[in-house]
């Protein structure tokens, strides 16, 4: 039997990418009927059916819906014990809907400010840089020259896996028209600091939809909101929030390429199972061997 191995091994880095979960102090409901903390809880009993295992769990914003302190403090309560269940880092990035003092003091434990909270972690060679858009006071996203000059010198040095960019609000079109009101604004200026450099993928949020593009020739992955998503069936010119659809990412990092697949919330009627032992066998069967990370950790994903 002729045996050859798959195309790519297995990846280097995993990452969950989650977005806009919109927590309330108290466990306040959106809307006064969506119920966003419990939608966080499901989120991860279901992930953790799964087995996975990843190197960080990666929240792009609009974590608290008003910047509450209480919200945060129930966000860690609930994503503290994942994490460290799970053996994973977990990396904030402020939204429009946080208040940089609080998600300092509540999340980072840090001392409060208003300053920026941009950070650089590292992960067994890979660098996860979170970027903050936000303008206090305001919906639409903008990057500072101050941040701009901050990001040059990070990127000047390569890492050795390379680097991901963790922010807020994605640097892509919208296909909602009122999301330009919202938008990142001066794209172009991001742009020049990006170009040729070691970013590999920019994971973003703010939309409450899943969505992808380039960006100065740098793939751009938004991962859906976990308290409620934007219909794209409204009729066009339109925007319609809705109570369901909601969706996590996997990020899974090769030597060659970054892998972004959409998870949608809920469980459906399987039809049919197979499991881990019986897939290695009837790959062993079929003479394919799966190798074992080029760099880096094994992932279980």
């Amino acid at each position: 039997m002729t045996t050859r191995s798959a195309e790519h091994p297995r990846p280097d880095h995993f990452l969950l990418h989650i977005s806009d979960t919109h927590l309330l102090a108290g466990g306040g409901r959106l809307y006064d009927r969506v119920p966003s903390e419990t939608h966080l809880r499901r989120l991860f009993d279901e992930f953790e059916a799964s087995g996975g295992r990843p190197d960080a769990i990666v929240f792009t914003g609009d974590l608290a819906d008003r910047g509450e302190p209480d919200a945060y403090r129930r966000l860690r309560e609930i994503v503290d014990p994942i994490a460290a269940q799970l053996s994973a880092r977990v990396v904030w990035v402020m939204g429009n809907h946080d208040e940089r003092r609080a998600f300092r003091a509540g999340l980072l434990d840090e001392p409060a400010s208003a300053e920026p909270v941009d950070a650089v972690l590292e992960i067994d060679g890979l660098r996860i840089i979170t970027l903050d858009s936000t303008v206090p006071g305001q919906h639409h996203g903008e990057v500072s020259a101050a941040q701009r000059d901050w990001l040059r010198a990070v990127l000047a040095t390569p890492a050795p896996h390379g680097t991901i960019l963790a922010m807020h609000h994605p640097p892509v079109p919208s296909v909602l028209d009122l999301a330009v009101s919202v938008e990142l604004r001066d794209q172009a200026s991001l742009a020049d600091v990006l170009a040729g450099s070691d970013v590999r993928a920019i994971l973003g949020g703010h939309l409450h939809y899943s969505s992808t593009a380039t960006f100065a020739g740098i793939p751009v992955s938004v991962a859906s909101a976990t308290c409620y998503t934007q219909d794209l069936n409204v009729p066009v010119g339109g925007t319609r929030g809705r109570d369901g659809a909601r969706a996590f990412n996997l990020v899974h990092v090769y030597p060659s390429t970054v892998l972004h697949s959409v998870v949608p919330l809920g469980e459906w009627a399987p039809l049919d199972w197979i499991d881990a032992s019986e897939s290695a066998r009837r790959l062993a069967s079929a003479g394919v061997r799966m190798p074992e990370p080029a760099r880096g950790r094994l992932v279980d994903a």
